[in-house]
């Protein structure tokens, strides 16, 4: 492959020039073509929501909107002119298009007064607003009813959408935490090569990064594609498209030194460190399309095209690099600021020989760490982040605390809501049932069209308890037991119905994926490294790395030590359902990318000297430096979009950034020697059925 690729530099360069510049023109296109859907097909929760859906056009699962308004003094709501002007204010939501309102001239319930009768407010069920009916609806409801405000009112529009759209556009901030992400990687390869060639790995990284989005692009002709997919091409594309970049030519490099003519080093470097790229891609898309297995198609496109990175990278460091190596690489090589050795160093040199004196003393510092890391794991909570931990700055916010001033509950914009099936007597058998349900606030069921479609009523439940919470969840599950006698049957659906759906969904399949990946990546790593222990022990090692990723998630987010003071977020109290699943698919695959990395080259080392301990340290030597390096450059990319304003990006980011740094730092280059000089002959043991297949190459 690489000597058909040196022999058409042209036709190459030119397919890849070809596909990034598409990929850069219509990379917007495939923002336009995302899907934002979360369906749980065949759940309890799903199921309510699409009879909501259905009945009344409403989105179970979408937080409403809460419009506060606040009257002219003499005009309160204790008066005829007051209450007219709020129905008035609020029957004007209607215009915008498909919604449910319940207020105090539909229900006449008393919650809807605040202020001693001067202030009052709404709830307005909305469809999806990102397809259908309903799109786009999020920027019509406001300009509707601000066209009705009476003079001398105000009228604000809060809610779970208007406190997040506080924090400013996501594009923009991508953007901007890509570009980040690229210099600080070139800073970074820079004080590893002390030459102009550490700006070829970044070159690389730019045509992997829009060839992967324009592939997103067709998949999206194919099937649905979540609009999270973009998110994981930024978050990994740079970082992966740079590592394997970096271990290509810093094989290269090594080559060269040994006194191999240029074309010559570039075929050792692919053939060597290339079967190491292609085994650490294959791992990283496995762990990606692992999700496919899970019945979550919002998950299942985030598999498929998330798959897409680590393969473009692949294919990139082992077709586009290899030209510009012959092209422009001793040339860059020799621009250099200091004399730079290849990956040897002395330092990780006495450091591998520090660990094999002290081996005991090192695995159990090492498990010790991982240990006080990944025990916070056990107490993860997977669900709607608190609505307290969103952007507290803004008129939203701000008039949300007049609310929760005024005793309202916060779980007002995660209300339940139940679809009754028996007429007039269901629906009242139904409310009287969840009024007298402990933890409900209040119910509302306003006798309007919006409410009421032939036999089926609906029901707004507003719990004392948000659905983050483990009360708000049990809520959900008692209301569905109580209201199994209602006439005609009742459903429970809701943000809080879907999101225990989705985990029910997701978390009861996460065995099966689990083990599938785990299979596959010991199938994968045998044949690679020649030996079963290494591929279990690597296997073991990489779900550790995992649950230290865990347990950082729910200390600094779930438990706020650190989120308020580093990013002004306080604790959310619960993980957003489906995080804590891509974090492991993508982790999983960059965690075994080091252990690849370590391994790979312990064994090389070991069929050269026919010393494990030797092998160790000659290992740790020529790849301390690169796993150090490689660490940081994803690290630096994973928290330039840190600053991201969504939580979702945040946290994820944040994630996987310290279950790089800890797999790095103290799995590869403290437990993984360790345990490896251990373990001594054993490492390289195969089971006799297998032994005759795995060695059949040699």
């Amino acid at each position: 492959m690489t000597s058909f690729v040196l022999r058409h530099k042209t036709l190459t360069l030119c397919v890849w020039l070809l596909l990034a510049l598409c990929g850069a023109k219509y990379a917007g296109t495939m923002m336009h073509r995302m899907d934002y859907t979360y369906t749980t097909p065949g759940q309890p929760g799903f199921i309510a929501n699409q009879h909501i859906l259905d009945s009344f056009r409403v989105d179970g699962t979408f937080e409403p909107f809460l419009a506060v308004l606040h009257l002219p003094q003499g005009s309160g709501m204790d008066t005829p002119a007051g209450q007219a002007i709020a129905a008035k204010t609020f029957d004007s939501a209607e215009n915008a298009g498909i919604v449910a309102v319940a207020d105090y001239a539909n229900t006449h319930n008393p919650v809807f007064i605040l202020d001693h009768g001067q202030t009052t407010w709404a709830l307005i069920n909305l469809p999806n607003p990102d397809k259908g009916p309903g799109a786009g609806i999020e920027g019509r409801v406001d300009p509707a009813m601000q066209q009705a405000v009476a003079p001398g009112s105000q009228l604000t529009l809060t809610g779970f959408a208007q406190m997040l759209s506080n924090a400013g556009p996501n594009r923009h901030n991508l953007i901007v935490g890509l570009e980040i992400g690229i210099v600080a990687a070139a800073i970074v390869l820079l004080m590893v090569y002390g030459s102009a060639i550490a700006i070829v790995p970044v070159l690389i990284a730019l045509p992997a990064i829009l060839v992967t989005f324009l592939s997103a692009l067709g998949v999206t002709y194919l099937t649905p594609v979540s609009y999270f997919v973009p998110y994981m091409i930024i978050l990994l594309s740079p970082g992966l498209a740079v590592d394997y970049s970096l271990i290509v030519v810093t094989r290269w490099r090594e080559e060269r030194e040994r006194g191999l003519a240029n074309d010559a080093a570039i075929r050792a470097a692919i053939s060597s460190a290339g079967e190491t790229v292609i085994l650490s891609g294959v791992t990283v898309a496995v762990g990606l399309f692992s999700l496919v297995v899970l019945p979550v198609p919002f998950l299942r496109s985030v598999g498929v095209g998330g798959m897409l990175v680590p393969l473009i990278a692949t294919a990139a460091a082992l077709t586009l690099l290899p030209i510009v190596l012959a092209v422009s690489g001793p040339w860059l090589d020799r621009l250099r600021l200091w004399k730079s050795s290849t990956t040897f160093s002395r330092g990780w040199e006495r450091w591998g020989r520090m660990i094999l004196r002290y081996r005991w003393l090192a695995a159990v510092i090492a498990v010790g760490v991982l240990g006080a890391l990944t025990f916070p794991a056990l107490s993860i909570n997977t669900a709607e982040p608190l609505i307290g931990s969103l952007p507290q700055n803004g008129p939203a916010a701000q008039t949300f605390k007049e609310l929760l001033r005024a005793g309202i509950p916060s779980a007002v914009d995660f209300p339940v809501q139940v679809i009754t099936h028996g007429e007039a007597k269901g629906r009242k058998e139904a409310m009287s049932i969840a009024l007298a349900t402990p933890g409900v606030y209040t119910v509302l069921s306003p006798d309007t069209p919006a409410f009421r479609h032939g036999d089926d009523n609906l029901l707004t439940v507003i719990t004392k308890a948000e659905g983050g919470t483990h009360e708000g969840k049990a809520i959900v599950v008692d209301l569905r037991k109580r209201l199994q006698s209602v006439s005609g049957g009742a459903e429970v659906g809701g943000s809080t119905a879907g999101d225990v759906a989705f985990s029910d969904a997701v978390y009861g399949h996460f065995p099966l994926m689990l083990t599938i990946i785990c299979l596959l990546s010991i199938t994968i790593l045998t044949k690679a490294l020649r030996s079963l222990v290494l591929s279990l022990k690597a296997v073991l090692l990489n779900v550790v790395s995992l649950g230290s990723a865990f347990g950082f998630m729910v200390l600094f987010w779930q438990r706020g030590y650190g989120s308020e003071l580093i990013f002004g977020v306080p604790a959310t109290a619960a993980i957003r359902d489906w995080i804590p699943v891509v974090v492991f698919a993508c982790l999983f695959g960059l965690a075994m990318d080091y252990e690849v990395f370590v391994l790979s080259r312990i064994r090389e080392e070991y069929d050269r000297l026919h010393s494990t301990d030797e092998a160790v340290v000659q290992a740790l030597a020529r790849t301390g430096r690169l796993v150090t390096s490689a660490a940081v450059v994803l690290m630096i990319s994973f928290l330039a979009l840190s600053g991201d304003p969504n939580q979702i990006p945040k946290i994820i980011s944040t994630s996987l950034a310290a279950g790089v740094v800890v797999d790095a730092f103290i799995i590869r280059t403290l437990l993984v020697p360790a345990l490896v000089s251990l373990m001594g002959k054993w490492n390289w043991w195969t089971p006799p059925c297998l032994r005759q297949k795995v060695y059949a190459k040699n």
